[in-house]
């Protein structure tokens, strides 16, 4: 008998629990490689760590040449791929997720922009007109692996509501710090590598319409834009996020194509050899992969390299501070400590009722006003985007006072957050025991949902 067939909206959540799954052990991950950096930055070890990362490597093509230190080639390399994740996620959510329906996007976007706002002004409140003024780009920031890494471990009390709500806060909050690096922290800009970018982007459109789905091609066109955006002075990094944007969120092929040529495979003599070149094989092959659409398959793709590679590459080459008590003390490691503390979880509060209280959002399912405070609190821990505005913003003995303050605050949220949610979240329902023969796949689909994230 076949299983009994999904609800849709057990189709529509798959994506999310796939995410969420990559995203909490990405954060176990990311947890042990910051630890790591940091063992070596205090340990005998610290000038070896030092120089390996500030090492020199690149391309040379007779008088061209691109030679920078290893750190660069993570920070505006390989964070590239991850920026063009995060521009998939927000098309994702553009299209098919929660900012798709402006009643449903109105509490996280309220709530990501007052985590912007507020924490900036905290800080701002405490450096202006000092040297650090210029980091107040660093708190503004959620890291979303540890934000779901830090849910995971709560386990079933936390309600989908909840992490729904904080997946789409850290997107949206994503976004802002794009807008940020893009608008406050690029310093010089050459109008014609910016052109030679936009001839880029036009190319892609061009494709795209063309109905080109060769992946090679477009991934050569990436090269060139984010090369044009290396020499622009514009960070590279918001090329990542405008090529994810402009990827393509629909299949070439419906489903009935597909059924159509797995019909045809199907109904081939079993136990015969194929015959001539495999046309109906070749044509199921086709279908399948053009049955699903290049952002779905660009982001499984890409997601585990980014949460299990890049992002930890990432820490291991940023996170490595040597930790000094002096610079606990320091005023720019106290702005962004108590941005990250007090003003993410003020901001998402604030703004966030002040929508439910306008009437142009509600409150999820599970989630009162102090379970907010509580995931307020966890939307503190800054860390991977907090690191990377605080190299762009911030140099010398600030940004290694910035890179503490990231590390103590982010420490803080997680610890204060984790806290306030097992307070005032009840105790998971004990899973109730299955019915005699219920339909299999049902079961598993409802389960699915349960356990939206590990």
């Amino acid at each position: 008998m076949r299983p009994a067939a999904l609800p849709p909206v057990h189709r529509w959540l798959r994506p999310l629990v796939r995410f969420l799954h990559t995203e909490a052990a990405g954060g176990v991950v990311l947890l042990f490689c910051t630890a790591v950096a940091l063992a070596l930055a205090n340990s005998s070890a610290a000038p070896f760590y030092a120089d390996f990362w500030h090492a020199r490597v690149g391309l040379t093509a007779g008088e061209w040449s691109l030679v920078k230190p290893l750190e660069w080639w993570i920070n505006d390399g390989l964070m590239v791929l991850f920026f063009f994740v995060v521009g998939l996620e927000i098309k994702r959510e553009l299209v098919a997720g929660e900012l798709r329906d402006p009643r449903k996007a109105a509490l996280p976007a309220a709530a990501a922009l007052g985590g912007m706002i507020v924490p900036a002004a905290v800080y701002l409140l405490l450096q202006k007109d000092t040297p650090g003024a210029r980091g107040w780009g660093v708190p503004m920031a959620t890291d979303i692996a540890f934000v779901v890494g830090a849910l995971a471990l709560l386990g079933r009390r936390v309600p989908v509501g909840l992490k729904v709500l904080m997946l789409t806060l850290a997107i949206v909050d994503d976004l802002g710090a794009v807008l940020v690096i893009a608008l406050a922290y690029t310093p010089e800009v050459s109008l014609q590598a910016l052109g030679a970018a936009a001839v880029g982007f036009g190319l892609v459109l061009a494709l795209r319409l063309a109905g080109a789905r060769v992946l090679a091609l477009f991934a050569v066109l990436g090269l060139g834009i984010w090369l044009a955006f290396v020499l622009s002075g514009v960070h590279p990094t918001v090329a990542g996020v405008l090529l994810g944007l402009l990827t393509p969120s629909h299949p070439i092929l419906g489903r009935q194509r597909l059924r159509a040529a797995a019909a045809v495979v199907a109904q081939f003599p079993e136990g015969q050899q194929w015959q001539g070149d495999g046309y109906a094989v070749q044509q199921l092959a086709e279908a399948a992969r053009e049955a699903i659409s290049p952002l779905d398959r660009l982001e499984t793709a890409l997601h585990p390299w980014v949460a299990f590679v890049i992002v930890p590459l990432f820490a291991l080459a940023n996170a490595g501070v040597a930790i000094d008590l002096a610079q606990f003390r320091s005023p720019v490691a106290l702005a962004v400590a108590l941005g990250l503390v007090v003003g993410k979880p003020l901001g998402i509060v604030l703004f966030g009722l002040a929508a439910v209280k306008l009437g142009l959002a509600r409150l999820p399912a599970g989630v009162n006003v102090k379970v907010l405070i509580g995931a307020g609190c966890l939307g503190g821990i800054g860390f991977t985007m907090s690191l990377f505005v605080c190299g762009l913003a911030l140099e010398g003995e600030l940004l290694r006072a910035g890179k503490v303050g990231t590390l103590l605050g982010s420490l803080v949220s997680a610890v204060l957050g984790a806290g306030l949610l097992v307070a005032y979240l009840p105790a998971a329902p004990s899973p109730p025991a299955p019915s005699s023969k219920e339909g299999e796949g049902e079961r598993k689909g409802g389960d699915a949902i349960a356990r939206v994230g590990p």
